[in-house]
């Protein structure tokens, strides 16, 4: 299956730097609705047969536009939100709160998923809902199925999933606002990343944004 984990558009927390998480959450900017919009004529070349959206607001609104072009269902399921900031929520991203929170996702890439994050998930049940979705959608037996799902989501798991993506890569590439990683695999097989925000991922891996989920680890302060 070929598998397109799409960033939602941007919201007003994104502009704020704010770890907003929670749901439902704030709906998108006038810029994250052009962005929303332009997803059909950027995904021309995607045959997408399935289309899910977490259970935020944002997603949702993302999707829209595509499922529109498409004549497909949005299909809303929990597990592919934002992973929860717990304590942090509603913090400054650019804060220590930003580095806790983004040090923690990375952590449970790198295989520490019983860590949890202060107030909030530990990786190992962001991990798993996660994949129950994932796995859901691999059983459709469909060639192409987007996800719009959350930044900092996307980045834990593909870094922690894909065999050719390691922490360093991940932590080290931003994912704007309606950014788009393409995997291929299956939840049996295992994933590879196949492109991360239209740049070619290496097949052997160890190796291009708004808001604090979309930030490069190394520029949280």
């Amino acid at each position: 299956m070929r598998l397109l984990l799409v960033r939602h558009g941007q919201t007003p927390s994104n502009v704020d730097f704010l770890l907003d998480t929670a749901i439902p959450g704030p709906g998108l900017t006038a810029l994250g609705e052009r962005q929303a919009a332009a997803l059909p004529e950027a995904l021309a070349d995607e045959d997408v047969e399935a289309l899910y959206a977490s259970t935020l607001i944002r997603t949702q609104l993302t999707a829209a536009p595509l499922a529109a072009a498409r004549g497909l269902d949005i299909v809303v399921r929990d597990g592919i939100r934002e992973v929860s900031a717990g304590d942090l929520e509603m913090l400054d991203g650019y804060s220590e709160a930003g580095r806790t929170y983004m040090e923690t996702i990375f952590a449970w890439s790198a295989g520490d998923t019983e860590l949890r994050m202060p107030g909030g998930e530990s990786g190992a049940e962001v991990l798993a809902r996660y994949d129950a979705v994932v796995a859901e959608a691999a059983d459709l037996g469909a060639g192409t199925v987007a996800l719009v799902s959350h930044g900092a989501a996307i980045r834990m798991w593909t870094a922690a999933r894909a065999d050719n993506v390691d922490v360093d890569f991940a932590a080290a590439r931003p994912l704007d606002n309606t950014g788009v990683v393409i995997l291929e695999g299956s939840p049996a097989d295992g994933w590879k990343a196949l492109s991360w925000a239209g740049a070619v991922v290496a097949t052997t891996g160890r190796g291009p944004e708004s808001g604090p989920a979309g930030r490069p680890l190394d520029e949280v302060e």
